[in-house]
């Protein structure tokens, strides 16, 4: 069964409200043939990583930068899934009060490097989530889990 890997660090009310989106996204009942894992960024492996087939990535932006803990994520899983991982689908949400432009280029950097295949639009939010970008985070991870289904 195709394995979907949702790497999220969550650490407010907003971030929760999507992280609960994407989460309901990709369990549908129409994609009940994916699997769904979700870990905190900070106790994400690279055998997870490695195990799945496609990721779906959640990171506040800090001080216009991602979070620490996702950078810890990358920092751990790079070398040991750089080539076994490229074309990896995945997608990706940030949340900042104020500027997440630096967080959504370090995420696409990061990825790029990885050469991981973005498959949905960014989700980037900045002050509270409102219904229409809750409903995107929600289609964020439908579109993943859609894409891993095949």
């Amino acid at each position: 069964m195709p394995t979907l890997l949702i790497v999220h660090h969550t650490p407010s009310p907003s971030m929760q409200v999507m992280f609960e989106a994407v989460m309901a996204g990709a369990g549908d009942p129409e994609l009940a043939g994916v699997t769904v894992i979700r870990r905190a960024a900070l106790s994400a492996t690279a055998a997870d990583v490695l195990g799945a087939d496609g990721i779906v990535l959640g990171t506040p932006a800090n001080i216009g930068y991602m979070s620490g803990a996702l950078k810890h994520f990358f920092d751990t899983v790079y070398y040991p899934c750089l080539d076994a991982t490229a074309a990896l689908p995945f997608g990706y949400y940030v949340h900042g009060n104020q500027g997440t432009e630096g967080a959504v280029r370090a995420v696409e950097s990061i990825t790029g490097a990885m050469r991981w295949r973005r498959v949905a639009a960014a989700v980037v939010v900045q002050g509270e989530p409102v219904k229409k970008e809750i409903e995107s985070c929600r289609e964020l991870g439908a579109t993943v889990a859609a894409v891993v289904l095949g």
